[in-house]
């Protein structure tokens, strides 16, 4: 099927949406366990020690987690504050935050101490830019709130776009106003899956969105899950890369399979760069990734690295291209968003 669909399920007790994209899976999330911090939640946070070495500290969170400050000018202990999850915590360590908060919506951003009333720049019309500025004006805000109006209130209805600046604005007073206990306390939980779709994956028309219960089977979405769990990822080219999450990092390994021509690397290794995005985005892989590229001359090495820049433009999770390396892997540095496929499972 051409365009875009959204269906939601469960998987076992996990409610999970799955977007696909002219009939493939995109993208996919998966409600974390109750044992994790979802990202996006609000906490209030009892500051504790120091981590030396490290440039942040501590913070108490509620039923005996921590959480992991890195900006704490200024703190001292026993502070109260209010801050934010911004993903998830590798095995063992405490879970990351931020004390800048943001009240992310479909339409808008509320962003508590950071001023501005701005519009994206990926809105580049003119006639709508000057629209979402003046609906950006007219908006009741705390004056100590600034807000940004996203990408996708560019074809909004005006009174649609106004109408979730105000309720998101709403939330974000009643959130920081919260300030009746001196315990830790969650305050916000972060978005569940459904939310998430709703509010990151654009317009998509109603009866392109399935919430029938069993929609994941009716749609292939299990056999896909399934071939997930799978290292190995096939190339149309013949080729195929391997993904293989390991404690320090995730390797990922480049073959040209049965092809022996003298452009098979440079084939192989473009296919994967601009498959490798989403492979890392359905198995919810972060955190430092080397790729191992099949072989090819130095001069290939612009055009790898121009496919990689093209194809990670795009995807929705913040990953920097660190560069190549002596030995002439490639490395990436990725923010750790999801829980990796078998934990979310």
């Amino acid at each position: 099927m051409k365009g875009r669909q959204i269906l939601i399920d469960h998987l076992g007790d996990r409610m999970a949406a799955a977007l696909l994209v002219d009939g493939q899976l995109d993208d996919l999330l998966i409600d974390p366990p109750e044992t994790r911090a979802r990202p996006g939640a609000i906490y209030r946070a009892i500051v504790d020690r120091p981590m030396k070495g490290q440039g942040g500290r501590i913070l108490r969170l509620p039923e005996g987690s921590t959480g992991f400050l890195r900006d704490t000018k200024g703190l001292a202990d026993g502070d109260r504050l209010l801050v934010q999850v911004t993903g998830y915590a590798e095995p063992g360590k405490a879970v990351p935050v931020t004390a800048r908060i943001l009240f992310k919506s479909r339409y808008c951003i509320v962003t508590p101490g950071a001023l501005g009333r701005n519009v994206s720049r990926a809105i580049r019309d003119d006639e709508a830019r000057v629209r979402l500025h003046d609906i950006a004006h007219e908006a009741e805000l705390n004056e100590s709130f600034g807000l940004i109006l996203r990408s996708v209130a560019e074809h909004a209805d005006s009174d649609d776009v106004a109408d979730d600046i105000a309720e998101t604005a709403a939330l974000a007073q009643a959130v920081c106003a919260d300030q009746d206990s001196t315990d830790a306390e969650l305050l916000l939980d972060g978005p569940t899956p459904d939310l998430l779709a709703w509010r990151d994956w654009g317009d998509i028309a109603a009866h392109d969105v399935i919430t029938e219960a069993g929609c994941f089977a009716a749609h292939g979405i299990l056999e896909t899950i399934a071939d997930l769990r799978k290292i190995a990822v096939p190339l149309s080219g013949g080729g195929s890369f391997f993904v293989e999450p390991t404690r320090a990092l995730v390797a990922v390994d480049v073959n040209t399979g049965a092809d022996t021509s003298p452009a098979a690397g440079l084939k192989a290794n473009i296919g994967a760069a601009k498959a490798l995005p989403r492979a890392l985005r359905l198995r919810g892989l972060g955190g430092q990734i080397t790729i191992d590229f099949a072989p090819m001359p130095k001069k290939d090495r612009r055009q790898v690295e121009q496919a990689l820049r093209a194809a990670f433009r795009s995807d929705p999770i913040e990953t920097a291209l660190v560069g190549w390396t002596p030995l002439g892997h490639f490395e990436l540095q990725r923010k750790r968003e999801r829980l990796p496929l078998p934990e979310s499972l």
